[in-house]
């Protein structure tokens, strides 16, 4: 009986617990792989998803496992494994130290170079990894001038979002989209390197003319930054060395896919290993971020049971009769929703509900009518997280390592420079996904 009510509303009762997921997920009160997990479980129990690999003779389409998406799984692990072992040296250190001594300790300066180099390294490196190695800096640069870190914080948590949309590895929403879409590093580089450095030029612009009245030292306090003794960064230089080449054989992997026909994952997977080969993998795969794997893991099974009961493809019916079919109203639907609703819930799961939505629509309307709606998609999840302290990871490890230093972000405060952060991001690519796809 109870098999039967499930079966006759499988729709319903998946989109209900994809909807609760997400609150709870939004509110924080519960740890989001424990919802995920959670939320796994009773979507196997519950039999939206199957637990049997095999129907009769033949692969069962609806075996929960089906709908974990391992190239995602596994280039999230093998990146995170590289870029833990390439930071034990210290050379992402240096290189910001570098960069800063050229700036002549000039506090506007500082603000623009580490704007440019942290949406930079964003692109190769995850969000978190990157504000997490420059939060250091950013705090023993201020205290050398003595100024307020804020707005070098708030300007580094911007340009991370905004940089890690350029790229397939920037952004754990884009790993998604390029799995599900197939699309190649070299695509994500063709089609999002131009409008997200135009967003991140106007964007710095901006935040310098706003915070330049309190961004003012004096001049032997400048003079500190720009002789900062940068001799003892790099802590292992044969550790760097090998690390900077293993990560861009990697990347040389990434770019080369569309001759080779290796896939990012296995890539990073074979970099990850060689790093590994000198190392004590106990000691680094503790430095993995699990909760994040398996959040991923959880939410991929939720979203599958959302997808086997024909829920996504109601979804992707439901845009296509509101937009009345039009690739124009459907890209800019996509764009500002996906840019407002990332600023309030995790863009990850976000993603990764849409992303097989668009895939349903593609069926019905063809690749042409789909390819500009993928990086509508990806536009605005990455760059509405910047709305919101809540909005992406990073800027809550960044807003909880100001508290502990004294300098605490709040909400509000955030969210007014967030919001105007995030118009002009959605107003640029409003224009760029016009012209180039859509006249």
């Amino acid at each position: 009986m109870l098999a039967e009510f499930i079966t006759a509303h499988a729709v319903a009762i998946s989109a209900m617990l994809l909807i609760v997921a997400y609150i709870f997920i939004a509110t924080e009160k519960i740890p989001k792989v424990t919802i995920a997990l959670l939320g796994a479980g009773l979507t196997v129990i519950l039999g939206l998803v199957s637990q049997n690999k095999m129907l009769g003779d033949s692969l069962n389409p609806h075996y929960f496992a089906n709908f974990i998406d391992l190239n995602v799984i596994f280039l999230l692990i093998s990146m995170m494994i590289i870029v833990n072992i390439s930071t034990k040296s210290g050379v992402f250190n240096y290189v910001a130290n570098e960069m800063l001594k050229l700036t002549k300790g000039h506090p506007l300066k500082i603000l623009v170079v580490l704007s440019i180099f942290t949406a930079t390294v964003s692109a190769f490196l995850d969000n978190v990894t990157t504000v997490i190695l420059i939060m250091p800096i950013t705090f023993a640069i201020a205290k050398k001038l003595d100024i307020n870190p804020l707005p070098y914080l708030l300007t580094e948590v911007f340009a991370s979002n905004i940089g890690g949309t350029a790229t397939l590895i920037g952004d754990p929403p884009n790993i998604i989209i390029g799995s599900a879409a197939g699309f190649s590093f070299m695509d994500f580089i063709y089609n999002l390197t131009l409008p997200v450095a135009i967003i991140l030029i106007i964007v710095t612009v901006v935040l310098a003319i706003i915070f330049r009245k309190r961004l003012h030292a004096s001049a032997d306090k400048m003079a500190e930054v720009a002789n900062i003794d940068n001799s003892k960064t790099i802590t292992d230089k044969n550790l760097m060395i090998r690390s900077m080449l293993v990560l861009a054989l990697v990347i040389i992997g990434f770019v080369t896919h569309d001759m080779t026909h290796i896939e990012t994952c296995i890539a990073a997977m074979l970099g990850a290993s060689v790093l590994l080969l000198f190392e004590k993998p106990t000691e680094i795969l503790r430095d993995v971020e699990w909760n994040t794997i398996f959040f991923f893991v959880g939410l991929f099974i939720i979203i599958g049971g959302v997808e086997a009961s024909g829920g996504i493809r109601l979804m992707a019916q439901w845009i296509l009769d509101v937009t009345n079919g039009s690739a124009q109203a459907a890209s800019m639907l996509i764009l500002w929703a996906s840019g407002i609703i990332s600023g309030f819930i995790d863009n990850i799961p976000y993603t990764a509900t849409m992303s097989p939505m668009l895939v349903e629509i593609q069926k019905t309307m063809g690749h042409d009518y789909v390819f500009p709606l993928w990086w509508c998609l990806s536009l605005g999840a990455c760059l509405g997280g910047n709305m919101t302290i809540i909005g992406a990871a990073a800027n809550v490890i960044v807003s909880e390592n100001a508290a502990k230093e004294g300098h605490p972000i709040f909400f509000l405060n955030f969210m007014k420079y967030g919001f105007l952060v995030v118009f002009i991001s959605l107003a640029v690519s409003t224009f760029y996904i016009y012209l180039r796809y859509l006249i």
